[in-house]
């Protein structure tokens, strides 16, 4: 298990540059290991559009459920969480 830490990028979490450079970062670490946690501690706002651009756009890399075995999240508030489910919401659909 490996801890992701998403605070080494700022507190707000906003644009989808931003994002898509997260995921660049986060994926490799999601494929080599058994159980990655998406530590959001710390973390006060993460947009829609980063929500999208850095975990839902690893739908385009992995299956729902292989992302929900290899991940687990930490410290989401409960505005950021629901940006988050959202943005996987409508990925899943768009890719199924």
């Amino acid at each position: 298990m490996v801890t992701f830490s998403f605070i080494q990028y700022g507190e707000n979490l906003g644009t989808r540059p931003l994002g898509q450079r997260v995921r660049e970062s986060l994926l490799p670490l999601i494929e080599q290991n058994d159980l990655v946690v998406l530590d959001f501690t710390g973390v006060n706002v993460v947009s829609n559009s980063f929500a999208d651009e850095c975990i839902a756009k690893l739908l385009l890399h992995m299956t729902l459920a292989e992302l929900k075995s290899r991940t687990t999240f930490k410290g989401l508030n409960p505005v950021a969480s629901e940006c988050v489910l959202t943005a996987l919401r409508r990925r899943h659909l768009a890719t199924a």
